[in-house]
């Protein structure tokens, strides 16, 4: 394998493990499949961000990468007549952070992490998690098992297909239906003030001069994806004549 040659300096002798390594080492054998040949690796993917300690991040950057050429390649081969922008919003709804965090959750990612006394890692943590999995996986085999694991194990062809149908941003799509039919669509969003020096974020979209929804939530992106999923059901309804 090309790639494990050029990653060589990564892989290391073999050692004798802990309790606890080898514990870690036959979980997550048990859900790649193969057994794990370095366990520093896996250690370093599943250990938070510390003052001057090896921690997941630089294993997420690798992940992100190598599961979007995966995921892009595999979408290349089995849509074969799908344009780009088809194939941009199939890997948008695959690797989305939501996608990634649900994944991250399926495997019980964050019972593997090492460092467990630091708090509130975040809400992404699961994904980023699962990312760097998919980094040390890389790491550890090479692309060609690395690729086998995630589209037979991770990715099934029943969840992308599952995928296929479903809406990832409503505001995506809007925007393609006014660029279709060559329509002006405004988002008018505004800070509210409300009881106990709460905040919330209205969103008003105009078609044209006419309000076509409105909708309030905690964040403006919020508001904006609810007001467009309003409009995107109205115009829905009217199609269909209801």
């Amino acid at each position: 394998m090309e790639f494990r040659k050029y990653f060589s300096k990564f892989l290391q002798k073999r050692k004798k493990l802990t309790e606890q390594e080898s514990r870690l080492c036959s979980e997550l054998s048990a859900i790649i499949g193969f057994n794990v040949q370095n366990i520093d690796i896996y250690k370093e993917a599943f250990s938070l961000k510390k003052y001057k300690s090896k921690n997941y991040e630089r294993l997420e950057f690798l992940g992100d990468t190598v599961l979007g050429t995966i995921i892009s390649s595999h979408l290349f081969s089995i849509y074969p007549k799908a344009n780009e922008g088809f194939l941009t919003q199939m890997k948008s709804k695959i690797v989305n952070r939501k996608n990634l965090n649900r994944l991250g959750d399926e495997f019980h990612i964050t019972d593997f992490i090492q460092n467990k006394t630091i708090h509130n890692p975040g809400v992404n943590i699961s994904g980023n998690l699962f990312e760097a999995f998919i980094g040390a996986i890389f790491l550890d085999f090479g692309y060609e098992v690395c690729q086998k694991v995630v589209l037979e194990k991770m990715f099934t062809p029943e969840q992308i297909n599952r995928l296929e149908h479903k809406i990832v941003s409503y505001k995506s799509l809007l925007l393609e239906w006014s660029q279709k039919k060559k329509v002006d669509i405004r988002y008018e969003t505004n800070e509210e003030k409300r009881e106990g020096n709460n905040f919330t974020f209205r969103c008003n979209i105009w078609i044209g001069n006419r309000k076509a929804a409105s909708a309030l939530e905690s964040s403006k992106k919020k508001a904006e994806e609810k007001a467009a999923q309003r409009v995107f059901y109205m115009l829905n309804k009217k199609r269909k004549g209801g």
